[in-house]
């Protein structure tokens, strides 16, 4: 018995030391604090360059068994010269087939067309089925962006903590998305899977009671940023931090 439980405890080593072991920032030069501005009029001048960057919703594709179609932002983002941009491509599928992946990666380049992009992030959901194309899509757009350029995804939290079919996607960064949580899953200490060990995802609206700590957070906002609402993200961001 004692043998079984010697057995046991040095199997469990590697993975609590690979939880531990802190990953070097996949995005050196990206702010810490990043901010989410979805489709709403975004006027985010209240940002000093430096103190945070801005994911904004650049495009969305959606994803019909023998097409993609896509639109650009359509709402004004204002924001400061030198603040850090993320371009992030949302997918919608309809679930009834995928298109060639080639065409969708047509639809997601035109998101990079505005100066000073410093890295591209998509975000999807991924049916178990849908899993195959979509790491082959990421493969293949990972050859198509500009050399250089950070390729990163958002992830639920399930995919993080368990079921890893992300492990070995050619992403930079996977940001586990700490909202709008489905069934079962729950904000662990620290994610199993390596790419999603360096940043989260949070709402101002749904803010967890803990989190992995020491990590760049993406924060999402409801309806338009306000002063107000950042100078709370960034105190709570700080207090993560710590």
């Amino acid at each position: 018995m004692r043998r079984l439980a010697l057995a046991g405890c040095l199997l469990a080593v590697p993975l609590l030391l690979s939880r531990l072991v802190r990953r070097p920032d996949p995005l050196p030069a990206l702010p810490r604090l990043m901010l989410w501005a979805w489709e709403s009029p975004q006027d985010l001048r209240f940002v000093k360059p430096g103190d945070a960057g801005i994911a904004f919703l650049a495009r969305t594709v959606w994803l019909h068994p023998d097409r993609a179609v896509s639109r650009p932002r359509l709402q004004p983002l204002r924001f400061n010269p030198g603040t850090r941009l993320m371009a992030v491509v949302r997918f919608e599928s309809t679930g009834r087939g995928l298109p060639p992946a080639a065409d969708v990666v047509r639809e997601v380049l035109p998101a990079l067309q505005l100066p000073g992009i410093g890295a591209l992030q998509i975000d999807f959901d991924a049916r178990r089925s849908e899993r195959a194309w979509y790491a082959a899509f990421l493969r293949e757009l990972g050859q198509a962006i500009p050399a250089g350029l950070p390729l990163t995804i958002t992830a639920l939290e399930s995919w993080c903590d368990g079921d890893r079919w992300i492990a070995d996607l050619p992403v930079a960064d996977a940001t586990p998305m700490l909202f709008r949580m489905g069934p079962g899953e729950r904000v662990p200490t620290d994610f199993a899977e390596a790419s999603c060990r360096s940043s989260i995802g949070v709402s101002t609206d749904e803010i967890p009671a803990r989190v992995p700590r020491g990590r760049r957070v993406y924060f999402f906002h409801p309806g338009p940023w306000t002063r107000e609402a950042y100078d709370a993200a960034v105190a709570q961001a700080w207090r993560w931090w710590r």
